[in-house]
């Protein structure tokens, strides 16, 4: 949606960025009756989140596994709820906290549905337990075979609302901006959604270096557009590439 950022509260007076907190209540007196003061309005789709594992980490050795699984897919499936990439007209990346997040939430479905998960995924998961919340996410060549799909998936599906939000991002800004648009960047969008699809399709079972290609190939194609730089557009282009000679 397209909203102004700077509030002003018509009680007390405090000003506050609703891009920061995503609320129209004041922060100082708490009431509703507030009005944005901006005279342009910009698209934003982030909304306020944090992910905190502490509590999850803490159980893992002294709770069932059942429970531990569950309570981190809580946390991360309101986290990913919660984020957009788009934050007051900015185009934001598709980072990794929000690959990390996204990627436990299945990882941790799997598991927990496992009636005898081995070791070696219950230690990805809890790599992920350790490292969700601080942005970190395991190497490609670090993921169990059991769980290509659960990374899979978690991809192309953050790949896929990452490249809505981006056509939405592109659609918002002005004509010209739209006009220097040259057909290598639809086409190369289109690719993307291709991948994503096929993924998804999969089930998220393939390769994870095919996975992290299409993640780093979306990267590039938002740098390419935020900065004009067509270094990384053809970098987006040759990732891509790769992976229909996979």
């Amino acid at each position: 949606m397209r909203v102004r950022g700077r509030r002003e509260c018509k009680e007390c007076g405090t000003r506050w960025s609703y891009y920061e907190t995503g609320s129209i209540h004041c922060p100082s007196c708490g009431s509703i009756r507030s009005v944005g003061v901006d005279e342009e309005r910009r698209l934003h789709t982030d909304g306020p989140a944090a992910l905190d594992l502490t509590p999850v980490r803490e159980r893992f050795d002294r709770d069932p596994i059942g429970a531990v699984t569950d309570d981190a897919k809580e946390c991360c499936r309101e986290y990913v709820r919660r984020r957009g990439f788009v934050r007051g007209g900015e185009l934001l990346d598709l980072d990794d906290g929000y690959l990390a997040a996204a990627e436990l939430l299945h990882v941790a479905d799997v598991v927990g549905r496992s009636f005898d998960p081995d070791d070696r995924e219950e230690l990805y998961l809890l790599e992920l337990l350790r490292g969700a919340d601080a942005g970190e996410r395991p190497d490609p060549g670090d993921v169990p075979d059991s769980m290509r799909a659960a990374r899979g998936l978690a991809y192309a599906n953050a790949v896929r609302d990452y490249r809505r939000e981006l056509r939405e991002w592109l659609e918002d800004r002005d004509e010209d901006d739209r006009a220097r648009q040259v057909p290598a960047v639809r086409e190369t969008l289109g690719q993307l959604d291709d991948h994503a699809k096929r993924i998804r399709a999969l089930e998220g079972d393939v390769d994870p270096q095919t996975v992290e290609r299409l993640v780093l190939a979306t990267r590039d194609l938002a740098e390419a557009l935020r900065d004009g730089d067509e270094d990384a557009l053809a970098t987006a282009r040759d990732r891509l590439a790769r992976i229909d000679g996979a």
